[in-house]
């Protein structure tokens, strides 16, 4: 489980809500806040989102990827023109913060949440 404030990820369920309210989102979206998620306060590419989200061959497809964090923000974030979650890195990618990692059961725990 991975929280943020009010926001609840269950990586397990694939389940995501807000003071106990799912929040739908598609499978895209879903794939890319996984990916987040799961790399938690670590910067990540546009590259590297492109390619584990979209797969190969949409590397270049920036628009795309900021399509699909833009619906994410107004989804997730309490005011999405002011994100305090999906934050952006400027010429580089995006990073998630994230309050609280419990241990998630059958996915592995970053090296880092280990200690």
């Amino acid at each position: 489980m991975l929280r943020s404030g009010d926001l609840e990820i269950d990586l397990v369920q694939r389940r995501v809500s807000r003071r106990n309210e799912v929040i739908h989102l598609t499978p895209r979206e879903y794939a890319l806040l996984q990916e987040l998620a799961t790399n938690a306060d670590r910067v990540l590419t546009h590259h590297h989102l492109l390619r584990a989200v979209f797969g190969p061959g949409y590397e270049d497809a920036d628009a795309n990827l900021r399509v699909f964090i833009g619906q994410l923000r107004r989804k997730i974030e309490r005011d999405p023109a002011r994100p305090e979650l999906l934050l952006t890195e400027a010429g580089v990618g995006y990073r998630m913060r994230i309050d609280s990692i419990g241990q998630v059961r059958g996915l592995p725990m970053r090296q880092d949440d280990q200690d």
